[in-house]
């Protein structure tokens, strides 16, 4: 058969994983495709670069939509990020009956519904493995290997960054800013890293693995964010003696009244497995009602870890290229019409449990005051602890509460730091036992 031409755009990091796993491999992934795959064309800006990553024997240009219509390429990878440019190129590379594979998540949390509309429309398909949690093959197993369960949440450590700063905070007792240093030195994390730090990244893998799991359209603008920045080490101390690791978690849960879609740091058992996974490494913990909890684990980015995935769309979309359009997995794992419009639950409407630091006056009747003001709103308390022995200091009351609506914790909160003995703001952190 003919070889597969794939057009690469985008010779970085990724892409020059994606090139050396396809040539390193290139026999192995011919038994697995059934046919040769190989790597005709390459997109970059530095064309210097591209010819180091990619080879002599590749077509190499300046130029991204020059490989989304170049008449000979098949497959277009694109892997440039963003959602300007590379929306505009994935387009073109649909209208000219391409297929594509994709590590873009912002890409696809934000204009996903029109990218695969279009897909749908050309029969062609959009492949998006790389696109969450690296080389995890988690799309793969919600799309396809829990496609018997009614999954009923998800939970992920789906940024590394993040999770190597809490753990650093963690073990060193660094504060937040010096373990940032370390990471910007290490390369764990960009100069300006927003886009990490304060969940957006977390975002739109948790937006994509929704649609996936629930059958609904991706809807990142409804998503809750919560980075963390704000976190301090003394809670995160706190936390540790009462049993409970912090991580940022992205977390969605279907219920009655719609679908959870949040990220925000988030107390966790110190014994569930997730609450272990430590450094740069991601991992997705994902509930059937059949399978039961499951676990997904391993290496969230990088070079070669995010090609794996990449590659495995490649031979998977080989596979089914020559497959009835009809007949193939659907891009968001239920059939096109049978998606559904379910409500995405606004935080306050969201139950959880919640882990409370209050400052205040170390004086008789705070405590009764604080604990008043909590059961005016229905909430109760599983554990309180009281940190500071000063006299001439406030104490540290610190509370555990069982599970009550978001809304009204936000009520308490404001009453309790209305009172006159209590300083400050209240630090709330979400807690999420994650047992099933």
């Amino acid at each position: 058969m003919k070889p597969i031409h794939v057009g690469l755009i985008g010779a970085g990091t990724v892409g020059g994983g994606t090139a050396t796993v396809l040539k390193r491999n290139a026999a192995e992934i011919s038994r697995r495709a059934g046919r040769d795959i190989r790597l005709f064309m390459a997109a970059d800006r530095d064309l210097v670069r591209a010819r180091e990553v990619c080879g002599g024997d590749v077509l190499l240009v300046d130029d991204a939509f020059a490989v989304a219509t170049h008449p000979e390429v098949d497959i277009v990878v694109e892997l440039i990020g963003g959602d300007t440019i590379a929306k505009e190129v994935v387009l073109k590379a649909i209208e000219h009956g391409k297929h594509v594979v994709t590590a873009n998540k912002k890409l696809l949390a934000i204009h996903g519904n029109e990218i695969f509309a279009r897909a749908q429309e050309k029969g062609v398909t959009v492949a998006f493995e790389a696109a969450v949690a690296g080389g995890i093959p988690i799309i793969k197993a919600l799309r396809e290997g829990l496609s018997a369960n009614h999954i009923e949440w998800i939970a992920g450590i789906i940024n590394g960054t993040s999770n190597f700063i809490l753990t650093e905070m963690r073990e060193k007792g660094s504060d937040f800013a010096d373990v940032l240093a370390e990471a910007q030195r290490l390369g764990y994390a960009e100069a300006d890293p927003t886009f990490d730090v304060e969940g957006h990244d977390a975002g739109h893998k948790l937006t994509i693995m929704a649609a996936l799991a629930f059958g609904i359209p991706m809807q990142f603008d409804k998503c809750y964010l919560e980075g963390i920045s704000k976190l301090t080490g003394k809670d995160i101390e706190y936390a540790e003696e009462l049993g409970y690791r912090v991580k940022l978690l992205g977390l969605t849960r279907r219920t009655d009244k719609g679908v959870e879609l949040r990220v925000h740091p988030t107390l966790i058992p110190e014994g569930r497995l997730i609450a272990n996974v430590n450094g740069v490494m991601n991992a997705v913990l994902v509930k059937g009602d059949a399978v039961g909890p499951t676990l997904y684990y391993g290496a969230g980015a990088g070079a070669l870890p995010t090609a794996s995935a990449v590659v495995a769309d490649i031979v998977d979309v080989t596979r089914l290229a020559t497959a009835d359009p009809e007949h193939r997995v659907p891009h968001l794992a239920f059939q096109p019409d049978q998606l559904q419009d379910l409500p995405i639950l606004p935080i306050d409407d969201v139950v959880s449990s919640y882990y409370l630091r209050i400052e205040a006056a170390d004086r008789t009747g705070v405590l009764a005051d604080i604990t008043r003001l909590l059961a005016e709103e229905g909430i109760s308390i599983e554990a309180v602890i009281q940190k500071g022995v000063n006299p001439e200091e406030p104490a540290e009351v610190v509370l555990l509460t069982h599970r009550v609506e978001e809304k009204r914790v936000n009520t308490a909160i404001a009453a309790i730091e209305a009172l006159e003995s209590v300083v400050g703001k209240v630090v709330r952190i979400r807690m999420e036992e994650l047992n099933g």
